[in-house]
């Protein structure tokens, strides 16, 4: 589809690494490397989205890393700003950048270059990129993946799949009512998870990077008993936006 898409007046293919408000689908390395090909052949910049995917969350530095591909632009931004100062950022590769050699006003941002966020980010990113910091999101990567195999059996017919990058992760759910549920009935025991808003079948779960092992024995047994009250509440859920369709269709 993307290939028809493109001509050879695309300027640029624009992606989100992992697309987390299209439910987290993990894409292949193989589909990425093809749309890289595909950018290259018709002279196309490929610019990626890696505000939530980037800064670790995967378990690497940047999402991208784990393809094998090198982007033309990168858009960073959310925990880059460390929780602290909002920042974002725009990184180009070095043949990009020299538009702005001769003139350098060429674009201009009323906030760009605030001291202060500056400061934030290079700290943000000293952090991120420690191996030890990222050893630790793929070990607890590794430990919620084998509790979600747990959860995966006992919800079978309700959770049907665990999608997962590192701490970038996404629970799968049997249709599009189900997003929604777990998201209240999570809030009801205490955990702050957001249903996809274009995949409704699916809740993001985005942990802390800093999370620790003993928090699992706090969060699982509170996911467990949201799955439980949100596949009761299913069926009813289901039953009110039927009716609602019905009398919606006698209405007009």
């Amino acid at each position: 589809a993307l290939a028809a898409a493109m001509d050879d007046d695309t300027a640029a293919v624009i992606l989100e690494t992992i697309p987390a408000t299209l439910g987290m689908p993990v894409p292949s390395a193989a589909y990425l490397q093809s749309v890289r090909r595909l950018c290259d052949a018709r002279g196309a910049l490929l610019i990626l989205d890696e505000v939530q995917a980037g800064l670790g969350r995967t378990g690497k530095l940047w999402a991208f890393q784990h393809y094998d591909i090198l982007p033309d632009m990168v858009v960073l931004g959310k925990g880059l700003s460390g929780g602290i100062y909002p920042v974002t950022a725009t990184v180009l590769r070095r043949p990009l950048e020299r538009v702005f050699h001769p003139d350098p006003f060429i674009h201009v941002s009323t906030f760009g270059g605030a001291e202060p966020g500056c400061v934030v980010m290079q700290k943000v990113l000293e952090l991120t990129a420690d191996p030890a910091f990222l050893e630790h999101v793929n070990h607890m990567a590794a430990l919620i993946a084998e509790r979600m195999a747990g959860l995966l059996e006992r919800h079978a017919g309700f959770l049907t799949g665990f999608r997962q990058k590192g701490l970038m992760m996404g629970l799968e759910m049997v249709d599009e009512y189900c997003g929604p549920l777990l998201t209240k009935t999570a809030y009801d025991n205490d955990l702050l998870m957001v249903y996809a808003n274009n995949d409704t079948r699916v809740c993001q779960f985005l942990p802390p990077l800093i999370i620790e092992p003993h928090h699992l024995d706090e969060i699982f047994p509170r996911l467990d008993r949201a799955l439980r009250q949100a596949r009761r509440l299913r069926p009813l859920l289901k039953l009110r936006a039927r009716v609602g369709r019905i009398f919606r269709k006698d209405k007009s």
